[in-house]
């Protein structure tokens, strides 16, 4: 079993390069600790293969990418394209988008593709057909994300496709499922409505105006974010992006939700072994921002060094984390677990802390807690796989699924001393909920030597 060093996370998205449990295996064994599952590609067939593959090489969470109302490219057969070229689109053409947008685009409007390598002008539209003219040379291949700046369409939350995903999700578990394109809180609010009473989280992927400018309210409805940065910077100038993402990741510390940093991270090592100075800054520099996981996309999906890209990625964090300081401000009361995670900090300050351990029951305090980017580890303690495994895309925490009865923090102590996770010379701060059934109410703090602690149990009994 691997065992955790970094506190950063790194989500990979798997595809053709890295499906194989072999390949799975050496990423997990490199750094990889989750993994998303982009849905614009392939069928359940080949996502129930990457599920079962990534359930046999280690407890972690995986991520299922819905398009929601992201408009991808549909193509009979991959186009070159050259400058001044005219391009048919219609439901009958070679042509298509993956929503039903024609009669919302007017001439003039500009359509962009693949991360907006190939742009296009309309030059003529209709109700059902629209004809665009090549701004430069590239390739339209189907699958490819579309982009019209300025433009937005009343486009339904979920497709038909993401009605079914959300059941594959239900049915194998998946720990998150991630939505393209949120527009409004709305958009969360209907997935949430759809998920029902599935324990897997929801994250709101940021990447166009709207999505920006309701962030606050995304966010409280979220149980994460995803700045995903390739379709931020294309809906918007891209100039804004560095600041926009500083200003994402605050506000998802201060609020102890989960934020994952995307696309092009490590873009190079789609075909180069080894990455640019540029991107081992980029990479550094989401981390300081605050990022809990960083994410590979492309460079796991379809490159040439998976394996390389996840450690790269490790070795980056591994580097930075020393230099990360948590830049969370004060705040009103809003819980209790809240408080609590205020005073561990302190208290982590203040004195020779080893380990702080959270005996957690949804993660909540867990989460707040790894907001302060603590220098010690965060334990946290869970009888749910599920909120275990979710909880591995939190910065700086290591779950573990053990079951407790009688004195909690006894018996949580006992089993992580079992497993070598603490040692008897430890310092180790406990929290956890006691005599209360209230959500949020971790109420209760204790510091032991793990030592002294099992000893005074054990006299106890004499």
């Amino acid at each position: 079993m691997r065992r955790e060093i970094k506190k950063t996370k790194i989500l990979c998205t798997v595809g053709p390069a890295s499906t194989s449990p072999n390949i799975l295996a050496k990423m997990y064994e490199a750094g990889m600790n989750g993994v998303r599952i982009n849905t614009a590609f392939g069928d359940q067939t080949q996502y129930e293969e990457i599920v079962r593959n990534v359930r046999r090489i280690g407890e972690i969470p995986i991520l299922l990418d819905l398009k929601g109302p992201e408009v991808r490219l549909r193509a009979k057969k991959k186009l070159a394209v050259k400058r001044g070229d005219s391009i048919i689109f219609g439901a009958d053409a070679d042509l298509s988008f993956s929503w039903d947008i024609y009669s919302w685009l007017e001439i003039g409007d500009s359509v962009l593709f693949d991360d907006g390598k190939v742009q296009t002008k309309v030059t003529e539209a209709g109700e059902m057909q629209i004809q665009l003219q090549a701004l430069n040379e590239g390739i339209l291949e189907d699958g490819k994300g579309v982009n019209f700046p300025g433009k937005i369409f009343p486009s339904p939350t979920l497709s038909e496709k993401d009605l079914k995903l959300i059941e594959f999700a239900r049915k194998h578990r998946v720990e998150f499922l991630s939505l393209s394109f949120v527009r409004t809180v709305e958009d969360i609010n209907q997935l949430r409505q759809r998920v029902g009473k599935s324990e897997a989280g929801i994250i709101a992927k940021i990447e166009n105006a709207e999505g920006v400018k309701n962030f606050r309210g995304i966010l409280d409805a979220a149980d994460g974010i995803m700045i995903a940065r390739g379709d931020l910077g294309i809906e918007l100038f891209r100039e804004s992006v560095p600041l926009l993402q500083k200003q994402m990741i605050a506000s998802c510390n201060q609020e102890g939700k989960m934020v994952i940093t995307a696309t092009e991270m490590l873009e190079s090592m789609r075909e180069n072994p080894t990455p640019t100075r540029a991107e081992v800054s980029d990479v550094a520099n989401a981390i300081l921002d605050g990022t809990d996981v960083v994410m590979l996309s492309g460079e796991t999906a379809v490159g040439k060094y998976p394996v390389e890209a996840v450690s790269t990625m490790t070795k980056i964090a591994e580097q930075i984390e020393p230099a990360v300081i948590s830049k969370v401000t004060g705040e009103e009361f809003r819980n209790i677990s809240s408080v609590i995670s205020w005073s561990v900090n302190a208290i982590a300050k203040a004195m020779p802390l080893n380990k702080v351990v959270t005996i957690t029951r949804t993660g909540y305090t867990a989460r707040m807690i790894a907001r302060f980017r603590l220098r010690q580890p965060v334990i946290a303690v869970t009888i749910s796989p599920m909120v275990r495994n979710q909880l591995d895309l939190v910065y700086g925490v290591q779950p573990f699924q053990i079951e407790h009865e009688g004195d909690s923090i006894l018996a949580v102590s006992r089993a992580l001393l079992s497993k070598g996770v603490v040692r008897d010379e430890d310092v180790v701060l406990f929290t956890a909920a006691f005599r209360t059934f209230q959500r949020h109410a971790s109420n209760l703090i204790e510091i032991h030597t793990i030592r002294e602690l099992h000893d005074f149990w054990e006299k106890q009994k004499l």
